[in-house]
């Protein structure tokens, strides 16, 4: 016999992983000075992006040497825009465990068909780290958004490197560690643990990565949106806010909010903080269980963002059908919107618990997600 439903439940049901959840008490009335129907390339708009991107910098740590960029296409076109304008000056190691990372070994090994050693895992590992050759440039994620597995830290990297290290960090920015001089290239989307709205990508670049940019030239050509040098030198205007398409500067003021609200709760440390106790709850209440289970097999490597699950009851006959339903009954009772798995990845369930989300929202779904369980499990007997 299925449970009773629980009777609390989440002020806030989203919890999708992108776009995230917005930063606690948000109102449209927090855009009021937004500088709509203005140009960016005003002073007001200029103001703004670099605004946006100075604070970024203060509440990352990000070093001072490094450029920081507003870029199209969230946090895909900041990658590709790496991937095309850097790669090619030397042998590529591409490491892959989910299916944003094999989206990059895509257009590395089949667009732009480089020489690249491919080193894959299945979804809820790490490919082995121990023996990358960083004579080669390498691309990775930081933090696997599909699959709830992430690098433990930046150990691994050399710190004596030949190549440059193109890290995707789009749903780590702002809630994990990462180690700037291990990171040539850093591309993250500020609708991820910000809250943010869609379409604006982050690009940060090293000195090396500045060098790469003025000393090489790609064999094919670059689309206008990719570009960042013109006469052999890095195009400055990119990294004070002087963008290369139109921003919204409706998603810039969104942005900017958000940042402030970072800087008030405590800067990095209080969004890690908030995105540890949100996974926590979830880990915790996995260790209780024997139908649930964290995809992440090594629990140094699981995300406290995108936390990845799988149900590992014997009773369940068709995996996809069943996680698929769960997900659809949480998201009828309006417990839970957004978290069946990611199309590519396997049959289970994603819940996103960056900073913006409250840990109470987390402990309010999980006895709605054991009801939602039972029921199903009553459904298809």
């Amino acid at each position: 016999m299925a449970i009773a439903q629980p009777t609390s439940r989440p002020a806030n049901p989203r919890f999708s992983s992108g776009p995230c959840a917005k930063i606690p008490n948000f109102s449209l009335d927090m855009l009021s000075d937004a500088a709509l129907g203005r140009s960016h390339r005003a002073a007001v708009g200029k103001e703004k992006l670099k605004a946006a991107i100075e604070e970024t910098r203060e509440i990352l740590g990000v070093p001072a040497d490094y450029r920081i960029g507003i870029v199209p296409a969230s946090d895909t076109g900041a990658v590709e825009m790496a991937l095309w304008s850097l790669l090619g000056a030397r042998k590529v190691t591409m490491l892959a465990w989910e299916s944003f990372g094999s989206g990059w070994v895509t257009d590395v090994v089949k667009q732009l068909k480089l020489d690249a050693e491919v080193r894959t895992a299945d979804y809820g590992l790490l490919p082995d780290l121990a023996t990358v050759d960083f004579n080669t440039d390498v691309v990775f994620t930081w933090n696997g958004t599909t699959a709830g597995v992430r690098v433990p830290n930046a150990d691994w990297i050399a710190a004596d490197r030949e190549g440059l290290t193109i890290c995707d960090a789009t749903s780590a920015a702002f809630a994990q560690n990462l180690d700037w001089a291990k990171l040539d290239v850093t591309t993250f989307s500020w609708q991820k643990v910000m809250g943010g709205e869609g379409a604006h990508g982050i690009i940060i670049l090293s000195p090396r990565a500045v060098e790469r940019l003025e000393s090489y030239t790609p064999a094919w050509p670059l689309p206008k949106i990719f570009r960042m040098t013109k006469g052999g030198k890095v195009i400055e205007g990119i990294f004070v806010g002087e963008t290369i398409n139109t921003p919204s500067m409706l998603a810039v003021e969104d942005y900017l909010v958000a940042l402030k609200w970072a800087k008030e709760i405590g800067g990095l440390t209080a969004l890690q903080a908030r995105a540890d106790a949100n996974a926590q709850a979830i880990f915790d209440f996995c260790d209780q269980k024997d139908w649930i289970a964290n995809l992440a097999e090594v629990a140094e490597t699981r995300s406290n963002t995108s936390v990845c699950l799988k149900f590992t009851d014997d009773r369940i006959k068709d995996g996809a059908v069943f996680a698929k339903a769960v997900a659809k009954r949480l998201e009828k009772e309006g417990i839970a919107l957004d978290i069946g798995a990611y199309r590519d990845a396997p049959a289970g369930l994603r819940i996103w618990c960056g900073a913006t989300v409250e840990t109470a929202d987390v402990a309010a779904l999980l006895p709605w997600l054991e009801w939602a369980f039972e029921a199903e499990i009553e459904a298809q007997a």
